[in-house]
């Protein structure tokens, strides 16, 4: 977990894709896409039906790490808003019991934009929180500080000829971008025509490491 500031508030960014706000005891995730095997399941197409199971166990480990008291869900938790309904009994209960014993908020997304029951928790549009605003997807035109995810944003750099590829936050001074923490989700390459219209150019990309961050200017 290693300490950052943006605008104005001391936050922590955690190499498996989470934020931690210490002020709060807040631990924000982004892009949880819960059920989405099962989802491509419904049209033919299927996989590996394992990625809740594991996207939960990647949130129970980091509410282990961090013991927050609040938890926000910055949209597109559930890759359609059925997929609380779909999620197996075994999940459907260690949800149940995280939405329990936390102050839970689903914002939601364009793929859960109609999210009915939320496997517990409040489900709202956005949030001012202190002066940040939450939201699922960047408003470049809005100029307060803001949080968000949508865009699943990705570092891919050669190393020894190599592509290597890892999840990144995208910031700039009024914007921070969240990487997707759902196990089945895939990636933006940073420097996707829709994150530059997001952002602008003149942000850059952090890769979280276990003792400190790294960044990658946009620009370059």
């Amino acid at each position: 977990m290693v300490p950052f500031s943006f605008a104005g508030h001391q936050l922590a960014a955690l190499p498996e894709g989470a934020l931690y706000w210490p002020a709060r005891r807040a631990l924000i995730l982004a892009d949880l896409h819960f059920e989405k095997a099962s989802w491509f399941a419904s049209f033919g197409q299927m996989l590996p039906p394992y990625d809740s199971a594991a996207t939960l166990t990647a949130i129970e480990a980091v509410v282990g790490a961090t013991d927050p008291v609040e938890i926000w869900c910055l949209g597109d938790s559930f890759h359609d808003s059925r997929g609380c309904d779909r999620l197996p009994d075994a999940e459907q209960a260690r949800l149940r019991a995280l939405t329990a014993a936390h102050r839970w908020t689903w914002i939601v997304g364009n793929h859960d934009s109609a999210i009915g029951n939320p496997c517990g928790g409040v489900v709202i549009d956005d949030a001012v929180v202190d002066g940040l605003v939450l939201r699922h997807e960047a408003d470049r035109r809005d100029p307060r500080p803001e949080l968000s995810g949508h865009f699943h944003p990705k570092l891919r750099v050669r190393v020894r000829g190599r592509l290597v590829s890892r999840r990144c936050f995208v910031a700039t001074d009024s914007k921070l971008i969240l990487p997707a923490f759902g196990a089945l989700t895939g990636g933006l390459d940073i420097h996707h025509p829709e994150i530059i219209r997001a952002v602008g150019r003149d942000g850059e990309a952090l890769v979280p490491l276990a003792d400190r961050l790294l960044r990658f200017p946009l620009a370059a």
